[in-house]
């Protein structure tokens, strides 16, 4: 069977602070998006999605880009970048005109979200997102498209993504030192939500928690659109740090420990069972962890009460951000974990007990091509990366006055900006 024409090639890059992946895929002359090649690395320069090394940071998005060009047989110029960290927040706005009875037209619509363009108020901060989620006729709400019909009213609600301006320049810069450009930035839950949320989910009600390595962003979805987003400043990477304080060992094999004998769920058997600190055949420290035996072996029972402990903390924290968010009103309302923390076993049931609410892991999609190894939690964003690029939703900052166009990330946009003001006034 012939292999699909392909018509388009995307790229994207995850930066997150236990490793770094990236993606290439085509879009085939079908419409069947197909990934070409990806990779991974440790991430190296950035801690709770800052970068704190320019210099480490960039080498570690050149090997990760090139790594899936090889693979894909293609290279990429530019790519679409995942933020998780920079003080990621949302707001939402409201924007309502007259309509007078008659039948919507699309000139209504641009005028619309032309309005909605000059109500965003970022505050001094950078608008990653400024999305049209649902439109209301005269109070009914959830209208996906009014175009033909008729009313009186007609509203849109606007979601607003927002990051801190300095740590968003510097992750587009590490980027952009990799000799790439930033085709645009995308908030990490934006990219998950898409990837691991159906739309019926999203209609309904979910929270997506995005369990990252040093950051857990929390985001609320209603009505097919986010409605709320909070950020807490410990992940997945404090239970490894919590290991290794424990048993007196290093960090790798902490994070061993986590992934290979961890869980959150514990049983009658743990204290039966005896693990070995060092993998086989694998560096050794020299010296007996703290509460092993002479073959430097630890009680599983130990290990999972660690675990359990910093989960239950962490529980915590999204339990209070989930109340700041409105979100629990309704018993029906279900929490979707995904991230490279989602992968720990017995994390679901876990905190469906912690938070009193059904819990699902979420992987990523199903992408022809995608590799085994990346159709995990830990790889959902990055997946989000590409059907974000391929679905190119609206952005209110597209409509409006001659000129005003969304800001891109790339070494060109100063020069472009003066040509663009050159052709309007001369």
């Amino acid at each position: 069977m012939a292999t699909p024409r392909i018509t388009r090639v995307f790229g994207a890059v995850n930066l997150g602070s236990f490793r770094i992946s990236a993606i290439v895929a085509g879009l085939s002359e079908t419409g069947e998006m197909i990934v070409l090649g990806s990779a991974h690395r440790a991430s190296q320069g950035i801690r709770r999605g800052y970068v704190t090394d320019m210099r480490e940071a960039t080498r570690a998005v050149r090997d990760a880009v090139e790594r899936a060009e090889r693979m894909a047989n293609h290279s990429v110029s530019r790519v679409w970048i995942g933020c998780s960290g920079a003080g990621l927040a949302s707001k939402m706005s409201r924007v309502e005109i007259d309509i007078g009875g008659r039948r919507i037209e699309q000139e209504d619509i641009d005028q619309l979200l032309a309005s909605a363009r000059e109500s965003i108020q970022p505050d001094g901060r950078a608008v990653l997102h400024a999305q049209p989620a649902q439109y209301t006729l005269d109070g009914a709400h959830g209208v996906a498209d009014p175009v033909g019909l008729h009313a009186e009213r007609l509203a849109v609600d606007i979601h607003v993504t927002l990051a801190d301006g300095a740590p968003l320049r510097n992750l587009t810069e590490a980027v952009q030192n990799a000799h790439l450009e930033v085709e645009g930035v995308i908030g990490s839950p934006v990219a998950a939500g898409l990837a691991c949320l159906s739309q019926e989910e999203r209609e309904l009600g979910v929270a997506l928690v995005e369990f990252g390595a040093d950051v857990t962003n929390v985001a609320v979805y209603a009505d097919g659109m986010i409605v709320g987003l909070a950020s807490i400043q410990t992940g997945s990477g404090a239970i490894t740090d919590a290991i290794a304080s424990a048993f007196g060992i290093r960090r790798f094999q902490a994070e061993r420990l986590k992934c290979v004998n961890g869980s959150a769920i514990a049983s009658p058997a743990d204290h039966r069972e005896m693990i070995p600190v060092d993998a086989p055949g694998g560096e050794s420290s020299g010296a007996l962890a703290r509460h092993a035996d002479d073959k430097n072996r630890i009680p599983r029972a130990e290990l999972v009460g660690v675990i359990t402990g910093q989960l239950g903390r962490l529980m915590e924290d999204i339990n209070k951000a989930l109340k700041s968010l409105g979100f629990g009103d309704k018993r029906s309302h279900q929490i979707v974990f995904t991230g490279a923390g989602a992968e720990l076993v017995g994390l679901a049931d876990f905190a469906q007990s912690a938070l009193a609410k059904p819990v699902r892991i979420g992987r990523a999609p199903y992408l022809s091509g995608l590799a085994d190894a990346h159709v995990k939690p830990g790889f959902s964003t990055l997946a989000g990366l590409i059907l974000y690029a391929d679905a190119d939703p609206i952005d209110v900052r597209t409509f409006g006055a001659k000129g005003q166009s969304v800001s891109r990330f790339g070494r060109t946009s100063m020069v472009a900006r003066v040509w663009q003001a050159f052709r309007e006034y001369f």
